[in-house]
């Protein structure tokens, strides 16, 4: 007998078999025992996660003339022919390939005729989306009323693409992703089975690899053994076949991205590129590792989210506390954006140094999420003590002349404020980018404290803002030659301040109030228009 890939020699024939789709697993059988068999059903889910061997399962099971406790018996003529493949009563059609109306209309005829033996036709419909909409259309009236012998079983990886009119008449059971765990644990019972050698931690990288596809998981077992034959399976040797890249150099660049060392960074590359790694998948397995630290940054060492050893955990707990949330996510954003950008380009490694180096030098736009970033990675880099102050000794005594020699301003008043706040958006476009940008969405407030309010539109905003309040007051005083008080504040609070003190919204009504207000407080001061 000829050789049987893997994934074909262990797809299950039996509902116990099904890995990681116990709900799903647990319905159908009810389904059966209750005889409320449905005439229509839509299995959804990823690649290699059980759904064409469930509806095989299903169609096995709804026909066998012995079945016991919802499963096939799979010793009676029925179960034979199926599992052979030689039954007349499961008809598997590929979509991507019989996607027309003309096959559509064919469908229809040979769902006039009863099956010659068991109880149910069974039509499984595999790539159902592929379908074109005129082909829907001719399936709309059948799928509905089905004669009662005839069940439809259709199977899509993406169901947004299934019309609507489609979908309200089926059952629909989405497949989940199966988890690293679960297809560990099965592969080792099929390494046992094929008498073959493989650690641990090459089974849980072949998990890890394949996604939540038990399928694919099979599939890379099945390489890594014809390649390492009578040898025992390592963790590395699975990389090599599977051209992926060991967890070690995900915190080796993330550690030379954090530190802006640029030249370690593009000798990573180049040891990837060299070892013969796909660029590609590097980059897909770097944003997961951002995603994990993340996790771990925000969360904690949480098992159940990370799905990860231990002793990785641990290591994502140690690289975390030394790059802040802010930083992760700016990365994390950078990557997304190059993942996509790699679709449509030919040297992706180019694509990818580019972007490090533009990360590693500060060469990037001026966004919200690029200054919280810098901004937390400045703040950890002065608690770690980074920057150490060299002021010359003759430096010292010359700020402290000028201090001496700068001319002491009068205090700001309220009127002073108002003029602020009419000349406001002048000031702001005196200021350099990126202050400029955030403070252009600001508007300028008095909270009767004295203090001249920033009111900030965006939560962002405000903790930007409140960074660069000396650089504004200079500025007012430079303008007005007076001292201003600042602090910032987010426009929800200021709006309702307002309400409580004014009992008004309107923004006409609120300076009116402000002002009536300040006009019973200084009732000598003359208002100049």
């Amino acid at each position: 007998m000829s050789y049987q890939a893997l994934y074909r020699k262990f797809r299950p024939d039996t509902f116990d078999k099904v890995v990681g789709q116990e709900q799903i697993v647990h319905t159908l059988k009810n389904e059966i025992l209750s005889d409320m068999v449905s005439h229509a059903y839509l299995f959804c889910g990823t690649r290699g996660t059980g759904k064409t061997s469930t509806a095989k399962i299903f169609a096995k099971a709804i026909n066998c003339l012995s079945p016991k406790d919802g499963e096939p018996c799979g010793k009676c003529e029925l179960c034979k022919a199926m599992q052979e493949g030689r039954s007349v009563n499961v008809i598997e059609i590929d979509a991507a390939s019989n996607n027309s109306v003309e096959n559509i209309r064919d469908l229809r005829e040979q769902v006039k005729y009863p099956p010659t033996e068991g109880r149910y036709k069974v039509y499984i419909i595999d790539e159902v989306h592929m379908l074109s909409q005129g082909a829907f259309n001719a399936l709309l009236k059948t799928l509905e009323e089905p004669p009662d012998y005839v069940i439809f079983i259709l199977a899509t990886t993406e169901p947004q693409k299934v019309p609507i009119t489609i979908l309200s008449r089926c059952q629909r059971f989405d497949f989940r992703h199966i988890s690293s765990g679960e297809i560990t644990k099965t592969l080792k019972k099929y390494v046992k089975y094929e008498k073959a050698s493989a650690d641990d931690s090459a089974l849980a990288t072949i998990a890890r690899l394949a996604d939540g596809s038990m399928r694919d998981s099979l599939s890379i077992l099945d390489q890594c053994l014809a390649f390492y034959h009578d040898e025992t399976i390592t963790e590395e040797k699975v990389l090599d076949v599977c051209g992926a890249t060991d967890n070690t150099v995900f915190f080796e660049m993330t550690s030379a991205i954090a530190g802006k060392k640029a030249s370690k960074a593009m000798d990573i590359i180049d040891d990837i590129v060299y070892r013969g790694r796909d660029i590609s998948q590097f980059t897909v397995s770097f944003l997961q590792h951002l995603r994990n630290l993340l996790v771990v940054s925000t969360v904690g060492e949480s098992e159940n989210v990370l799905d990860l050893s231990q002793e990785t955990i641990k290591r994502l707990s140690v690289q975390a506390k030394k790059i802040s949330p802010e930083e992760i996510i700016y990365y994390i954003r950078i990557f997304s954006q190059l993942i996509s950008d790699m679709k449509y380009v030919s040297n992706k490694r180019i694509l990818l140094e580019v972007e490090i180096i533009k990360l590693c030098s500060n060469i990037t736009k001026n966004n919200s999420e690029y200054i919280l970033s810098r901004l937390a990675e400045l703040e950890r880099k002065i608690k770690n003590g980074a920057f150490v102050a060299n002021v010359p000794e003759g430096t010292k005594t010359e700020k402290k002349t000028e201090l001496k020699s700068k001319k002491v301003l009068p205090k700001a008043v309220p009127e002073d404020i108002q003029k602020v706040k009419k000349e406001w958006k002048d000031i702001v476009s005196g200021f350099e980018m990126p202050e400029r940008s955030y403070l252009e969405t600001t508007d300028i407030g008095y909270m009767d404290d004295g203090r001249l309010s920033i009111v900030c539109d965006e939560p962002v905003y405000k903790d930007l803002i409140e960074n660069k309040k000396e650089v504004v007051a200079e500025k007012l005083e430079e303008k007005f030659q007076k001292q201003f008080e600042i602090k910032t504040v987010e426009k929800k609070d200021y709006d309702e301040y307002e309400k409580v003190t004014y009992g008004i919204t309107n923004e006409d009504e609120e300076f009116d109030a402000f002002f009536g207000t300040m006009s019973q407080m200084f009732s000598d001061a003359e208002v100049i228009e």
